[in-house]
């Protein structure tokens, strides 16, 4: 036995990690407390097309309202922390040390992004994703307060949209995701639409 600590065995270098992102494939984890982590290349992506996006008439009212201060990049391990812990079955298990660890570094390398939704001062949701190209690609999302995550992502959106951005990967989609528009597409197309966002640059 070496003696080496197991999240030592399992770092992931953020170069090697934006290479697969460049190729589609992303990291995951069986458990917060396991180290190990494992590569993911799903058959099937999950997208949100911008033409496709849809906003329910309620949410709409809650964003007009002005409910929540957005900001961005401004507290990132507030929302990997929100995540981490948030509902929902995925949200609580796979976000394990090293992955907690690698995106930080993509974050202090502005690779990674945050968006937040703060009330009376206090971070109440939140989302986080990796921008390459006018590529974005979605991580997870968490919300201590109703409706705080979805206005996060109506609010990713339209900054997307607004800087150029033409690709929205979503990883795999969801009964929740699939109400603002998301769909599968077959690996084949995804790659091709990577392609084509990597190639056009774009700043968040």
């Amino acid at each position: 036995m070496s003696g080496r600590d197991p999240e030592e065995i399992f770092r992931i270098d953020p170069a090697l990690l934006l290479r697969a992102y460049a190729t589609g494939v992303f990291p995951m984890a069986e458990e917060a407390d396991n180290p190990e982590i494992f590569w993911v290349r799903p058959e099937k992506r999950g997208v949100i097309p911008f033409e496709n996006f849809h906003v329910s008439r309620s949410l709409r009212k809650v964003v007009r309202q002005g409910r929540f201060d957005i900001r961005y990049d401004t507290d990132f391990a507030g929302v990997i922390d929100g995540c981490a812990s948030g509902s929902g079955e995925r949200a609580r298990t796979w976000i394990n040390a090293p992955i907690r660890e690698a995106y930080s570094k993509l974050f202090e390398l502005d690779y990674c992004h945050t968006v937040e939704a703060w009330r009376d001062g206090e971070l109440v949701g939140g989302l986080y994703g990796i921008a390459l190209g006018s590529a974005f690609f979605g991580e997870s999302m968490f919300s201590r307060q109703r409706d705080a995550s979805k206005v996060c992502l109506v609010h990713l959106v339209g900054h997307l949209i607004e800087k150029g951005f033409t690709l929205l990967d979503t990883q795999f989609t969801t009964n929740h995701l699939e109400s603002f528009g998301a769909v599968e597409i077959p690996r084949r197309q995804y790659q091709k639409m990577l392609e084509n966002a990597l190639a056009q640059p774009a700043e968040f």
